[in-house]
């Protein structure tokens, strides 16, 4: 998967959410894991470069 996105051009200065690259989170592969109060979800990129969240 080749997708590059500039996430600067995502945010605007006065937006303070946090924005994270998936391609980081999943360490250039196509899933990562993701803890949420001892809750396990699996974040997954698909062929298609859609995101799937699931528990």
């Amino acid at each position: 998967m080749n997708m590059q996105v500039d996430t600067r051009s995502l945010m605007t200065v006065t937006d303070t959410t946090p924005c994270h690259d998936a391609l980081a989170l999943t360490e250039g592969g196509n899933l990562a894991r993701i803890v949420l109060q001892d809750q396990v979800y699996s974040l997954r990129i698909t062929r298609a470069g859609k995101l799937i969240l699931t528990k």
